[in-house]
């Protein structure tokens, strides 16, 4: 679990723990009080009310605290996500880079090797001709 999530578990059982101990303790200290039951019900309403307020303001603190969270959270992922496609741009740029450079140099050794072949392809016309007038010489000679 991220720090967050702890965090906010912490503080749900913080907050739970402090309603749930109020509202114990003001019933416990309400019910022991010699008091009539008109002032009984009265302390309790007064001591609902004020349970009701703390805990909408704990609630409102603990939303306030996990909206925060979250907000950091998905700005975090947003800078990671750049970061990741950002990288992602980059290597797909230094490997066509690479493959251009692959691909000129492949090219160039074509030519050269074509040139070669037509060099060579030259040189041997060259010495079938040579030979076939060889040939031709030494039949003229022997005629």
């Amino acid at each position: 679990m991220s720090k967050d999530s702890d965090s906010g578990s912490f503080t749900r059982g913080l907050f739970l723990g402090a309603i749930l101990g109020g509202l114990v303790g003001a019933v416990t200290a309400l019910l022991l009080a010699p008091k009539s039951g008109a002032e009984l019900r009265k302390d309790l309403a007064e001591k609902s009310a004020e349970l009701y307020d703390k805990a909408t303001d704990m609630l409102q603190t603990v939303e306030a605290n996990v909206g925060d969270a979250v907000h950091t959270a998905v700005n975090e992922g947003k800078v990671r996500a750049q970061n990741i496609v950002q990288s992602a741009k980059s290597q797909a740029e230094e490997l066509m880079s690479n493959a251009d450079a692959v691909l000129k140099e492949a090219r160039s050794k074509a030519h050269t090797a074509k040139e070669n072949i037509g060099d060579k392809l030259q040189n041997v016309k060259d010495a079938a001709k040579a030979g076939v007038e060889a040939f031709r010489s030494e039949m003229d000679s022997s005629s």
